[in-house]
């Protein structure tokens, strides 16, 4: 008989599946106001990969990912600033050609949204009319509203990726932390009743096209896409 593939037992809420709401109980974004920003405490979030700023101005405290060289008593600049360094919360119309920015909003006013992963930074390629174009760490751009927010410099924690996890063990409470389901087993690997990508006799991966309104559990692999194969 076959079991639930893992898209689908999701979907069912169990336990082994089931968010841990702690990892996530800070929420990252910056305040509604203008001014200068202090340093009160560099914290560690199980839920982020880059540890965390705790800031404060005028009595209200929020939270954004630490950018490197960071220490506790540093006042930042939010809104408009005549030197422009490391952590001032500016709108992209404010900075220059070749900034390097992180935690960047994708609308004005939602908190940030992009660049958030430790060790990550766009940078700002060009301005035109009222967007801003910014070069992503993927080396493709975007273009954002100009009074849309970002943190200049890069995020702390670029080295995490440099010492591998030589335990299983390691990996395991890594994962536990952050609510991840760990071990998790390759679809192609699977037998036919247990995954559409199942029963194929070892690797070899045939591509298959769901359609739109399949079932969660049908619906993996292409998912309607407009071509498939080689471009030539």
């Amino acid at each position: 008989m076959g079991k639930r593939i893992i898209s689908q037992a999701r979907g069912h809420g169990s336990q082994v599946y089931r968010v841990r709401r702690k990892a996530y109980s800070i929420r990252i974004g910056y305040p509604n106001t203008d001014g200068t920003a202090k340093i009160i405490r560099i914290m560690r979030s199980a839920g982020h990969t880059a540890p965390l700023l705790k800031l404060q101005i005028k009595g209200k405290i929020f939270y954004i990912p630490a950018f490197q060289n960071a220490y506790e008593g540093q006042e930042i600049n939010i809104g408009k600033s005549e030197d422009i360094k490391q952590g001032d919360i500016l709108r992209l119309k404010e900075l220059g050609q070749g900034t390097k920015v992180y935690n960047i909003e994708t609308v004005p006013g939602d908190g940030g949204k992009l660049i958030r992963t430790g060790g990550s930074f766009a940078e700002v390629a060009k301005k035109e009319m009222n967007r801003v174009v910014l070069l992503m760490p993927s080396k493709k751009t975007i273009a954002l509203n100009e009074n849309c927010r970002a943190t200049v410099g890069v995020i702390a924690g670029s080295g995490r990726l440099d010492k591998p996890m030589m335990r299983a063990g390691k990996r395991f409470y890594a994962m536990k932390a952050k609510g991840r389901k760990w071990h998790y087993t390759s679809a192609v690997k699977m037998n036919a009743v247990d995954h559409p990508f199942g029963g194929g006799r070892g690797k070899r991966i045939k591509s298959k096209i769901a359609k739109r309104n399949a079932p969660p559990g049908a619906k993996v692999g292409h998912i309607r896409p407009r071509r498939t194969g080689h471009k030539r």
